[in-house]
């Protein structure tokens, strides 16, 4: 690990007040801790700014199992992105829905691809892709 370099911060009152209600809302520990995950997430999402950066994820969807051939749709989808997946994890909610969670990795553009094309398939009721780099590209 690096040696921890110290900054200083201007910050208007409102504002400092407002992130403080948040960062002890979210559990941390100290401002420090908060200030590094917010870098980090910034980072994050310069990597997914270069389509060929190597990323991962998950791709999570709520869907009725009941439409009319989406489960053989999404299972279509996911044999033509086969590369990008490396598991996916079927749930039963209730007698109509399903929660899907499928893993996925690969170059940024890709997995972006793979993601927009499960959440927009017609029937898929709610849908959300959450990504980041690898652990290793992030100080």
């Amino acid at each position: 690990m690096s040696e921890l370099c110290r900054i200083g911060v201007a910050i208007n009152e409102d504002l400092l007040e407002k992130f403080d209600k948040l960062i002890e809302k979210r559990g941390y520990a100290n401002r420090s801790e908060a200030f590094r995950d917010m870098i980090r997430h910034e980072l994050v999402q310069e990597d997914w700014a270069s389509p060929n950066t190597e990323v991962f994820g998950t791709v999570t969807l709520v869907y009725d199992h009941h439409v009319r051939l989406l489960t053989e749709r999404l299972t279509e989808l996911q044999h033509k992105y086969h590369s990008s997946i490396i598991s996916a994890l079927h749930v039963h909610l209730d007698h109509d829905n399903c929660l899907e969670v499928i893993l996925v990795r690969g170059k940024a553009a890709r997995v972006q691809e793979l993601s927009d094309a499960l959440i927009a398939t017609k029937g898929v009721k709610h849908g959300r892709f959450t990504g980041t780099a690898a652990g290793s590209r992030l100080p």
